[in-house]
């Protein structure tokens, strides 16, 4: 029998997994091992506390369905999603924001100058850019993936019991020869995450708010470039200096204006906007 003591044992799981030697598996679980082990001495962390992380744990999991992600609102709130956000933002390209939990695919594919709003309450506002490489060259056929919460701060998502549709302030765009994209929608508002949940309780606990600007979000792709996923978020926005997901960055923030010579832009749009956000992405290439 190995003579384990706490702190011999935390080499002896390392050794109990048989991977690759120097694989990216092998590092990632030794590194995850190592920091669990040492957090929990540096603790001394009780029978108690170490129960209320399982617990906290399962309660995600058991709340969690394929259109609620629990886990990914814990990394949100932890500040988990925004570091890796950081880390892999690709020189020259748009910075990287939160995917949060309500994203779906196969979103209805939209032509452009299409409306997502229908006839939900609030300001109508085109939005609308480009998108390009580093070396600001228009992609054409770039993909532009998008969604958002309405003019009261809901995603329709949330809303299904009530007749929503969860596709609702969705849609798929596609730029053309120019690299453009636009389409109009519904101006959003602040709304707080999902606070029904262990997320809420932790953020209870810790005396935290869980208020997010308005924003928009977006996962955009183009062939033989790296995909990002990011936000776009309002200046001067109520929040937008204290995100309870600390998505925000500031070369993220665009200006919303009052909707002056739309028709000088040459859009052929399904509504006429209120006001005006412009916004360009950035792609850097893939490899």
């Amino acid at each position: 029998m190995r003579d384990i003591n706490q702190f011999t044992i935390t080499q002896a799981v390392k050794d109990s997994f048989k991977t690759e030697p120097g694989s990216r598996f092998e590092q990632l679980l030794h590194g995850f091992i190592d920091h669990l082990h040492d957090y929990t001495r540096e603790m001394n962390l009780t029978h108690e506390e170490w129960m209320g992380v399982l617990n906290f744990l399962y309660a995600c999991g058991k709340i969690s369905t394929p259109e609620r992600h629990e886990f990914i609102l814990a990394s949100d709130v932890l500040g988990f999603s925004a570091l890796v956000d950081m880390i892999n933002t690709r020189g020259g390209a748009t910075e990287g924001s939160n995917l949060g939990p309500f994203y779906l695919p196969e979103a209805p594919v939209k032509a452009l100058g299409a409306d997502l709003a229908g006839d939900r309450e609030g300001a109508t506002v085109l939005v609308h850019g480009r998108v390009t490489d580093s070396l600001h060259n228009p992609l054409a056929g770039a993909t532009v993936d998008t969604w958002q919460a309405d003019g009261a701060g809901t995603y329709p998502i949330q809303e299904q019991d009530q007749g929503q549709d969860k596709f609702d302030l969705r849609g798929v765009f596609t730029t053309d020869e120019q690299g453009r994209y636009y389409y109009t929608t519904v101006l959003p508002k602040p709304y707080t995450v999902p606070y029904d949940g262990p997320v809420g309780d932790l953020l209870r606990a810790g005396n935290r708010h869980a208020w997010r600007p308005a924003h928009f979000h977006y996962i955009v792709s183009a062939p033989g470039m790296s995909a990002i996923t990011t936000e776009l978020f309002f200046e001067n926005a109520e929040y937008v200096d204290n995100d309870a997901v600390f998505g925000v960055r500031r070369s993220l923030i665009a200006k919303v204006q009052p909707a002056r010579k739309v028709e000088d832009l040459g859009y052929a749009l399904e509504k006429t906007p209120d006001a005006v956000v412009g916004y360009d992405f950035v792609l850097a290439p893939a490899g």
